[in-house]
């Protein structure tokens, strides 16, 4: 029966290594285009987790996309969680969590999307696996510190001083790249999920997965 009847800078640099130089000073607002939903209907979502990953970045989007469903009672979005081994992980709070796949796995399913929350860990490792997967996967979404983008609103001015040549967007819950959605952090989380949803089927579809969850992201306004 179905559900329904601190990325830390280190981090975050690696993600702004993985943009394409012509994204950094893409036009930022500008529409992005729908992404075909694969084949088999299945729409595969990884979230790379370590050592106090934020559970609200992650939790948030990992929500947002369990409770799409289709009007013919399909939920598209199959999530998993990977991380550099299967041991458990301790997210902030205290939160336990095991992944159910490591990196390079033999048997971990090709992602689509690849959401990457506020955690403490940026090892080699972790950085390549964001450099690898730039151009292979539909969609690389980060939520909060570690954007190329936007990031949190406290973030702003560090994140402007440590990288220059990133155009920072601010006052914006997510900013979307075309293949690198950046999300300023926490339940900004759930609105980029959800702009995500509105990419591969339709807005209607976003905003009847918002109402089952009663979200209604209020603007900051500060």
């Amino acid at each position: 029966m179905n559900r329904r009847a601190l990325l830390g800078a280190s981090v975050a640099a690696g993600i702004i290594a993985s943009v394409p130089k012509a994204l950094r000073a893409a036009d930022l607002g500008a529409a992005a285009p729908p992404i075909k939903v694969p084949p088999d209907g299945k729409i595969r979502v990884a979230f790379m987790i370590s050592s106090q990953a934020n559970v609200i970045d992650v939790a948030g989007a990992w929500e947002t996309f369990q409770d799409v469903m289709l009007p013919n009672g399909d939920m598209p979005f199959e999530l998993f969680t990977v991380a550099e081994t299967t041991n458990i992980v301790e997210m902030t709070g205290g939160l336990r969590v095991e992944p159910a796949y490591s990196f390079g796995a033999d048997d971990i399913p090709h992602a689509n999307i690849l959401v990457v929350g506020a955690q403490s860990d940026g090892s080699e490792e972790f950085m390549n696996v964001l450099r690898d997967v730039q151009g292979k996967i539909d969609i690389t979404m980060s939520v909060c510190t570690g954007a190329s983008a936007t990031t949190h609103h406290d973030y702003y001015d560090a994140f402007a001083k440590e990288f220059p040549k990133v155009t920072l967007i601010r006052g914006k819950r997510f900013v979307d790249n075309g293949s690198i959605i950046t999300a300023g952090g926490l339940t900004s989380g759930i609105s980029a999920a959800l702009h995500v949803i509105s990419r591969y089927y339709d807005a209607p579809t976003a905003a009847k997965t918002a109402a089952y969850m009663e979200f209604t992201p209020t603007p900051r306004t500060a």
